[in-house]
């Protein structure tokens, strides 16, 4: 099979538009009836008009005594009626019928009962007080719900208090997925902790379609996965537009590759109105038409996957059901620097959000289409229009929430060098039972400390080396965070290395083997505190940067190296003893580093910042790190020194 290119590939809401004109306003789902209490997140086929009045007679709003109104006038303080119960009032409770010919309600606390049984009030009532009259809530005939309105809790209750014990709905769209891929396995084809075999991936995409499908108020129905064979993925497409599904989802397959068949599959039965938008992730994006149903063929990648079905897949099923899809919660956001971007595509950036101040923050996480974890970790989305090269630091825009913004506010930003405590500290919070969550943005000890300086961060994390003095940290505070006051606090002193395979097969003693040509390095980003490190170690030893193969290439974490000496594509990498520990690799000590946080001093009298730093000096957070290999927490949460610059 040649290879595709994207000769249909259009911008992201010109396909959209496209796409569901192509569907047609007019088409919905069947309309079904269902017992009301069966109808909880369905949307109306029809208006509904009630049957019954709410309530059905003249009761009591309050515990009382009814009376009639206009016989109680003229009364006051110092001339209190009698009355005699049965023939002048009668007791009754919220919520009873008002018996005979009686028209208010006196509260309780304002009658007193008589040795005699005769009953003294000291004030007028007025016809119809504390009196629920018929029809006061529903009156019969009047419109309950209009068409295409989704059924919510209240709304049951109003329903069956007007005597609807049925209604018409919309039946839930049913949705074919079809997930592809000769490497993908079943997650329930081998026990947990069995090992994969050699080459093969958990096939995962179909578990976040499926609740994403039942969250659009739709029925999810997964195939089993089909090989990379065209043939293949005809016959379970075949399958799935005979059968009486409303969508039909094929994932994966769908790129400009000679391997990728959706494309071609949808164009041999039907028709295919793009193939490629604009995007990114999502790009791979197919909309098709096969005998009158919606196929969309869904990119493989977890993000590009999740980022396709929200703007094509969702709204379709909203559309199907009368309706529109939900929109989320826009607030502006300053990003801690600057993104940029590819022109001519619209991006979608995962960030993390928190208020620093008077302005929300958005740090960028990983880009890559494949991180799934983006998204637990992210609070939203920055959209940058493709019209755009990128956004500048300084600039105020929108992002998409996929948190509530209450939740924003119980965030603290840290930002700058990736460790592992930090992931531990984040737990522990939640372990301790307060609702406060960590932001962290790895990007390296200075990035951190320039963070502090623009007000984008709450927290700085830092271990950088003064060449000169030897001295960690202090020296840099006072060159860049002049005219503030903060306070730095210990975390812990951690090993820094060099991280080789399990049983070290290259032999690696040193930095100095590091010049040798059979050896492979991964090095961390400029301005990190282990670059600073390294760079540092180089010097004294008169190592030449470029006289390292790899030392260009950088990762932002510690794990990210570890992984890369694990994966076999680098043999060695600087980084931390807890990350090669986790990996079961080799370490080869260097340095014992102090590892620090910075906080302007204001903020110290933030409730939330306040828990962050007991947490830090707790006994179980410190046990937690010591388990981790490669740390010394003695002096975790202590203040090290306050200093204004």
């Amino acid at each position: 099979m040649k290879r595709q290119v994207y000769l249909s590939m259009k911008g992201l809401e010109e396909a959209r538009d496209l796409f569901l004109k192509k569907i047609g306003p007019d088409r919905r789902t069947d309309v079904e009836t269902v017992s009301t209490k069966e109808a909880l997140g369905l949307f109306t086929a029809e208006p509904v008009f009630a049957r019954l009045s709410s309530p059905p007679f003249h009761s009591a709003a309050m515990d009382g005594i009814a009376v009639v109104a206009e016989k109680t006038y003229g009364t006051t303080e110092r001339s209190p009626r009698t009355l005699k119960p049965g023939t002048d009032a009668a007791w009754v409770n919220t919520g009873q019928p008002l018996p005979g010919i009686f028209n208010s309600v006196i509260m309780v606390e304002k009658v007193h009962q008589k040795d005699d049984g005769f009953l003294e009030i000291r004030s007028p009532a007025y016809p119809w007080q504390h009196v629920r009259k018929v029809g006061e809530d529903i009156i019969t005939s009047q419109l309950l719900l209009p068409q295409n309105h989704k059924i919510r809790p209240f709304d049951l209750g109003a329903l069956i208090s007007a005597g609807i014990f049925t209604v018409r709905v919309r039946r839930r769209p049913s949705v074919a997925i079809i997930p592809t891929g000769s490497e993908l396995v079943n997650h329930e084809d081998f026990a947990e902790g069995e090992d994969l075999k050699e080459n093969t991936i958990i096939e995962s995409n179909s578990l976040i379609l499926s609740g994403m499908v039942r969250e659009c108020n739709s029925i999810p129905y997964v195939f089993d996965i089909i090989p990379d064979v065209e043939e293949s993925i005809y016959d379970g497409l075949k399958k799935a537009v005979g059968s009486e599904f409303d969508v039909v989802i094929i994932n994966a397959g769908s790129s400009a590759g000679s391997r990728d068949f959706t494309s071609h599959v949808i164009s041999r039965m039907g028709e295919v109105l793009v193939h490629g938008v604009a995007m990114m992730p999502g790009k791979p994006t197919v909309l098709g038409i096969i005998n009158g149903k919606p196929v969309i063929g869904i990119p493989g990648y977890p993000v590009s996957a999740t980022i396709s079905f929200d703007q094509f897949v969702k709204p379709l099923l909203f559309l199907l059901q009368g309706s529109y899809s939900p929109r989320r919660e826009i607030i502006k956001v300053k990003p801690t620097r600057d993104i940029p971007s590819k022109l001519g595509t619209e991006e979608f950036v995962r960030v993390n959000i928190g208020k620093v101040g008077s302005d929300y923050v958005a740090t960028p996480l990983s880009r890559t289409a494949g991180a799934i974890t983006t998204l637990t970790k992210a609070e939203g989305f920055i959209r940058i229009p493709a019209p755009s090269e990128g956004i500048s630091q300084e600039d105020l825009i929108e992002a998409e929430l996929l948190v509530s913004e209450e939740e924003l506010l119980n965030t603290v930003v840290v930002i700058g060098s990736h460790d592992i405590t930090i992931d531990v500290l984040a737990d522990e919070i939640r372990h301790n039972g307060h609702n406060i969550r960590i932001s962290s943005g790895n990007v390296g000890s200075l990035g951190g400390i320039m963070a502090l300086r623009k007000g984008v961060c709450h927290i700085a994390g830092t271990h950088l080396l003064d060449g000169v003095t030897g001295e960690y940290n202090i020296p840099f505070i006072r060159k860049y965070l002049k005219g503030m006051s903060v306070s730095i606090f210990h975390l812990a002193l951690r090993d820094q290395g060099l991280i080789v395979a399990k049983g070290n097969p290259k032999h690696i003693k040193g930095i100095e083997d590091l010049t040798r040509d059979d050896i492979a390095f991964i090095n961390r980003q400029a301005g990190s505190g282990t670059r600073i490190l390294f760079d540092y170690r180089l010097n004294r030893l008169g190592i030449k940067p470029e006289s390292i193969t790899g030392y260009n290439r950088d990762e932002f974490t510690h794990m990210a190296v570890a992984v890369d000496v694990l994966s076999g594509s680098a043999d060695c990498g600087m980084g931390i003893y807890a990350a090669a520990r986790a990996l079961d690799l080799d370490f080869i000590p260097m340095e014992r580093e102090q590892y620090d946080i910075v906080i302007p001093t204001p903020m110290l009298d933030q409730i939330n910042i306040r828990t962050v730093l007991e947490t830090i000096g707790s006994r179980h957070f410190r046990e937690r790190v010591i388990s981790l290999g490669g740390y010394d927490p003695s002096n975790s949460g202590d203040l090290w020194v306050e200093m204004q610059l």
